[in-house]
């Protein structure tokens, strides 16, 4: 019998080895039907691509393939292109969907799309070039429990159909694209660290910790321009002191890949000093191997979504530390690590145990997560704005202010942002034309 319909492929497309676990989880789970063809399509947004390893080249991605009939490379296929910087002309958007139809053998396939961080490059731009095509989005991390960081093109947004999500914070229900009426559809933890165990099982060169041994997490924050080079060496000093004060004399570091060596040489120097067995991993392996392989007395981080999957899924205690002063230099406001930020900071233990550190109670966090994803992205969310009002109404005070910046609060008229007594103002009309004069008169005395 010939065939009367065309065949289905899903296009799953990845950056990170955690992202292809959690689609590998999400495809032993039963979450997508059975398609003619699989394809992983494999994205390199690194700095200098050509000289760091796509995810499919890292230690431990083998027991992934077998989830795929093939993977493809997008830095190949847009070359020489860079991933994050590309993107068509709209009139040449038929021209490339052609073109990429014919190079990875489509035909007249229906295509499916699997996409992460749908909001920007290179994810958007697989969205454009195949017109029409259902999309599922899937979370890499714990930045989908905040708001869709731009504003998305109805013809993008209105097409996805869905959001995959590890249960990171449990109770917390993400807020990404539910501005499209996106239900959220938790990836189930048993599947996942499956898979993790699969990883860890393929990478015979992975370490094992010493006993008892408190593992810190590098971010390399300074390569985002929130913090400064030896900021960030000193925040790693203030994990070491902080995990030695809490008990342990043998530390393992996992620098960032992409960290410079010195981070490990001021780590090295501060060791000497405290007299403690440091380990510098230098295998480029996910963290949750490590959690996998052996148990870390103590896992601290910053904001790192490692924090959340040791404490969630692997049930080992874990510490942050410099969150208040990153929310406070995240820029700008609508920064999509301010939500990560905010629920490490909100969650988790602060690993200098400071007086009035204690954790934002579970039943008020998703009010904090809602006021925060509305001050963030008020014009894509203004149904939250009771919302936030509420919230803000009754919770701001000193330990949740460094949440809210307060210029931001009085911009939008919410509570916190200027005097009550003078709370009418934001949504009086003639202060706002006064306000707007005054500004145009000041812009005029300066030329």
């Amino acid at each position: 019998m010939p065939r009367t319909s065309p065949r289905t492929t899903q296009i799953f497309c990845a950056s990170t080895l955690y992202g292809a676990a959690t689609l590998a989880a999400a495809i032993d789970s039963d979450l997508f039907a059975e398609p003619d063809r699989r394809v992983l399509l494999v994205f390199n947004n690194s700095t200098n691509p050509e000289t760091t390893p796509a995810l499919d080249e890292m230690p431990g991605f083998e027991p992934l393939r077998s989830h795929f009939d093939e993977v493809l490379s997008w830095n190949e296929a847009i070359r020489p292109f860079h991933p994050g910087a590309w993107t068509p002309r709209p009139d040449d958007i038929p021209l490339f969907e052609r073109h990429l139809r014919l190079l990875w053998g489509l035909g007249d396939d229906r295509v499916e799309l699997v996409l992460e961080s749908i909001q920007v490059t290179p994810a958007l731009t697989v969205a454009q070039l195949f017109t029409g095509a259902p999309v599922d989005v899937y979370a890499d991390g714990l930045m989908s429990y905040g708001p869709t960081r731009n504003k998305i093109d109805p013809l993008v947004g209105t097409r996805v159909r869905r959001l995959l999500h590890l249960d990171l914070v449990p109770g917390l229900t993400p807020m990404l694209l539910t501005e499209f009426d996106v239900p959220a559809h938790v990836v189930p933890t048993a599947a996942f660290l499956k898979v993790m165990g699969e990883l860890a099982t393929a990478v015979p060169e992975l370490p094992v910790l010493p006993d008892n041994a408190a593992l810190l997490l590098g971010q390399y924050l300074s390569a985002l321009d929130i913090l400064s080079p030896a900021e960030e060496e000193d925040l790693h000093v203030r994990m070491m002191r902080g995990a030695v004060e809490r008990g342990h004399r043998t530390v393992v570091f996992k620098p960032h890949p992409t960290a410079p060596a010195r981070y490990s040489r001021a780590l090295e120097t501060e060791a000497q000093k405290l007299g403690v067995d440091l380990t510098v991993l230098d295998t480029p392996v996910l963290a949750e191997l490590l959690f996998e392989q052996t148990r870390p007395g103590l896992v601290v981080g910053c904001f790192s979504t490692a924090l959340f999957t040791a404490s969630a899924f692997y049930d080992l205690p874990v510490a942050r530390i410099g969150t208040e002063p990153l929310l406070d230099r995240l820029t700008p406001y609508q920064n999509s690590n301010r939500v990560p930020a905010v629920l490490a900071d909100a969650v988790l233990a602060d690993l200098e145990s400071r007086k009035g550190e204690d954790g934002i109670p579970a039943e008020d966090l998703n009010g904090l997560v809602t006021a925060v994803g509305f001050t963030m992205q008020p014009q894509i969310h203004p149904d939250l704005r009771p919302a936030a009002e509420r919230y803000l109404s009754k919770h701001f005070g000193p330990r949740t202010q460094r949440y809210f910046k307060r210029r931001r609060l009085t911009a939008l008229g919410l509570p916190g942002g200027i005097p009550e007594r003078l709370a009418f103002l934001p949504r009086n009309a003639t202060a706002r034309r006064v306000v707007r004069r005054a500004r145009a008169l000041k812009k005029a005395v300066k030329r």
